[in-house]
């Protein structure tokens, strides 16, 4: 298991289409991925359950991820959120 802090840095916070984005990312991995913010913990590979969780700019949650290829889909995480989640 490996996790890290990011903190959401485009303007929308996750709304539906950068939850899109980071839910498409998440998928790609065959990694458990998911996210904790607060008292929530969401499935990063489900775009309801990241909608529900609320997250807004400026939040900082904590990415985890579980399994054979979680170096990788960590980082690609990190990276989708670092980058605005395309905005």
């Amino acid at each position: 298991m490996v996790s890290k802090k990011v903190t959401i840095v485009n303007p929308t916070g996750l709304h539906l289409r950068p939850a899109g984005i980071f839910c498409n990312t998440a998928v790609r991995y065959d990694s458990r991925i998911t996210f904790q913010h607060g008292d929530t913990n969401a499935n990063a590979k489900s775009v309801l359950s990241v909608l529900g969780a609320c997250i807004k700019k400026g939040d900082e949650i904590e990415l985890i991820c579980e399994g054979a290829d979680e170096q990788e889909a960590l980082a690609a995480m990190v990276r989708a959120v670092e980058d605005g989640l395309g905005e």
